[in-house]
């Protein structure tokens, strides 16, 4: 297989929500939203944006590259960063600053193209205040998925900055250490997205988005097994105790599912 890196780069400017295409489905409307309310916009410092999703009230779970200025390299203050929850058309659920936040100890910034800091390209944010709304539950996170495996991206992107898009029927095309080579349709600003699983626990998280690339002229997209990554990234913020999490149903009515288009 031969993969060609191309580094999701920050959206630099807000743009207005386009039509989804392809298999993409622009959760423009409350009910088109409903149980994805957890992912969210991540606000960078007016420097462009991430994606991010709540895995407990205060824990938010995004790309490590994100939280790093490409231009300097250098690790942003944490003080001009905003997390969105279910940011839609000018308004999120609720909006929150971060008290902390830890990037996997084995990632390293260099701006560039490399492959290998895909593995460890993850990174786990603090809130200021926990998200205690009915409306808003945290994900549980899940096993990788195994190759061949359907999962779905929840992504907020350029030319849909201001709502997020659902693709609820991609899927895990191969697998290298550490790396998921994935059919999802991620842009810009795709960065940090939640890939998830549906099954009998609900909708778990399984991966995050780390960067587009191509695979014979391709478009896929790069993300990481979690394995032990959360809990290192617990640790490194000083969480180690284990944290209850709400488990969407898959199957009941409010929770999130993946639809056709």
């Amino acid at each position: 297989m031969r993969l060609t890196l191309l580094a999701l780069a920050l959206s630099l400017s807000a743009a207005q929500p386009a039509a989804a295409e392809g298999g993409l489905v622009s959760l423009q409307t409350g009910d088109d939203s409903k149980g994805w309310q957890a992912v969210g916009r991540l606000d960078l410092a007016g420097r462009g944006f991430c994606t991010g999703t709540l895995i407990a009230e205060d824990l938010v779970l995004t790309a490590a590259h994100c939280l790093f200025d490409k231009e300097t390299g250098a690790r942003m203050d944490i003080a001009g960063i905003e997390f969105r929850a279910g940011w839609r058309n000018g308004r999120a659920e609720a909006y929150r600053g971060l008290r902390a936040a830890a990037v996997h100890p084995d990632y390293i910034y260099s701006g560039a193209r490399d492959i290998d800091r895909v593995a460890y390209d993850i990174a786990l944010l603090q809130l200021d205040q926990p998200v205690k709304l009915p409306q808003v539950r945290p994900f549980a996170t899940g096993p990788a998925p195994a190759q061949g495996e359907a999962v779905g991206v929840v992504s907020y992107a350029q030319d849909r900055a201001e709502a997020p898009s659902l693709e609820p029927d991609c899927g895990v095309i191969d697998r290298a250490p550490g790396v998921l080579v994935m059919s999802c349709d991620v842009d810009f600003g795709s960065s940090g997205s939640p890939v998830f699983r549906i099954g009998a626990n609900g909708a778990e998280v399984v991966s995050v988005i780390s960067a587009k690339a191509e695979v014979e002229g391709r478009k896929v997209a790069l993300g990481m097994p979690l394995t032990d990554g959360i809990e290192v990234l617990k640790s490194e913020l000083g969480l180690d105790a284990p944290r209850k999490v709400r488990l969407l149903s898959a199957g009941g009515t409010g929770g999130a599912k993946f639809v056709k288009p």
